[in-house]
């Protein structure tokens, strides 16, 4: 593997359109894949992750294809797949294709992936499917992947579970109760990440299924039948924080095209932390303006529990702060691509930087100056796109592993910054 320095020539300046939503490109691609008839789908993310869903439906039957950033996609009732499904590094692909494989006629599933997968948590799911009569167990019998899921259906019913530990397992849930033999209702405790499980229902929506619910502690699901439709799966604010970041810590004035603000993303926060950090944001109806004067910027706390994805940009803006920058409510960050938490951790001490490692979160005090050292993103997609936003403070930047993990969610990433004036060097 090679490292990357992204190093600053001053100001960042231009436009930029950011990828896709990586959440809404999942979610979309499964129902269609439910929804009996054609759906057409616009402005697709093709990364890795995305493409692992898209593997995984096509192995349950669904007739899938790509036209650029579109995709045509004939829905099917769920058959079991030839083979094991390898949901790669995509543990949305392994939550929402466990309940789905279960309305399997018959037969088993197996699905596994990479060494992250295998260390991310299954059980809590595993045990609320089998409140529905869904059979589904970890094959090493440690609540993780590879895991079995024996077709049949899934009857319905009452089932709990927690919800502090992924939202993933309640949209996995809500995505395949309407096809169960009854009513299902799902009682949540302690839900986290909730704009997710908006964005869930917002996309069930659209495909024809409304779900009734009280807050986030208790949905309630008819069966229904998913019908096919069109959808235009919108910008991510979760990748386009990091442009924003990277514009608000070096100064500069970047426009975010195509952002248009119509479907729940619970990112989008990072507009107003921005804007309490210092940086002037606007708005209107599909962009968003950032402009900085590249100064010191201003801490404060910041509570992430509902977007846990912000913890490593938020960190990285916190290099920038002339007060400390405490970061609250992100214990399930550690259950992500790598325990986050820890890993900023690791790496802002490599750069001087005095850093508090908290049960659910960080304190991180200002850096007045930092020194350069190795970085390593540990094949984290967030990661190296916080540290390139590290880098970028120092004046000969500093070396950084696992550029390849922007496949996941932002393969132009690099390039987009470069568009901005930043400069790429890899080594």
């Amino acid at each position: 593997m090679s490292r990357v320095r992204v190093v600053s020539k001053g100001a960042l300046s231009g436009s930029v359109k950011p990828p896709p939503s990586k959440s809404y490109t999942h979610r979309s691609v499964v129902l269609a894949s439910l929804a009996e008839g054609e759906s057409s789908l616009s402005n697709v993310l093709i990364s890795r992750d995305t493409r692992a869903t898209i593997s995984a439906c096509a192995s349950m039957g669904a007739g899938i294809t790509p036209s650029g950033t579109d995709l045509r996609v004939r829905g099917t009732k769920p058959r079991t797949p030839d083979d094991v499904v390898n949901v790669e590094n995509s543990g949305t692909t392994l939550r929402f294709m466990t309940s789905i494989l279960s309305l399997a006629k018959e037969g088993y599933s197996v699905l596994t992936g990479d060494s992250s997968i295998r260390r991310r948590p299954m059980q809590p799911l595993l045990d609320a499917l089998g409140g529905l009569g869904v059979q589904a167990w970890s094959a090493l019998n440690n609540g993780r992947a590879p895991v079995i899921v024996k077709g049949g259906g899934m009857e319905g019913g009452e089932t709990e579970i927690r919800g502090d530990v992924s939202s993933q397992f309640v949209s996995s849930l809500l995505i395949s109760s309407p096809m169960a033999e009854k009513s299902t209702t799902i009682t949540v405790a302690d839900a986290v990440s909730r704009p997710y499980l908006e964005a869930t229902l917002a996309a069930m929506e659209n495909f024809g299924v409304k779900v009734r619910r009280e807050a986030f502690s208790e949905f309630e699901v008819a069966p229904a039948s998913y019908r096919p439709t069109k959808f235009a799966v919108p910008a991510d604010f979760s990748s386009a924080s990091f442009i924003m970041a990277a514009v608000t810590v070096t100064g500069g004035d970047v426009k975010l095209e195509n952002i248009k603000q119509g479907y729940p993303q619970g990112d989008s926060a990072i507009m107003e932390i921005l804007r309490v950090m210092g940086a002037k944001v606007d708005t209107n109806d599909d962009s968003v303006m950032v402009r900085a004067d590249g100064g010191r910027l201003k801490g404060g706390r910041f509570d992430l529990r509902d977007t846990p994805d912000l913890l490593p940009v938020v960190s990285a803006l916190a290099l920038r702060c002339d007060s400390p920058v405490e970061i609250v409510g992100t214990a399930h960050a550690r259950f992500k691509e790598t325990d986050r938490i820890a890993m900023v951790v690791k790496e802002f001490k490599k750069l001087g930087v005095e850093v508090e490692e908290r049960a659910d979160g960080l304190l991180i005090a200002p850096a007045p100056k930092l020194r350069s050292a190795p970085l390593d993103a540990h094949d984290d997609h967030r990661m190296f796109m916080t540290l390139s936003i590290a880098s970028l403070l120092l004046p000969e930047g500093a070396p950084i592993l696992g550029a390849e993990s922007l496949d996941v969610s932002y393969p132009s990433f690099l390039e987009d910054l470069e568009r901005l004036g930043a400069t790429v060097m890899r080594e």
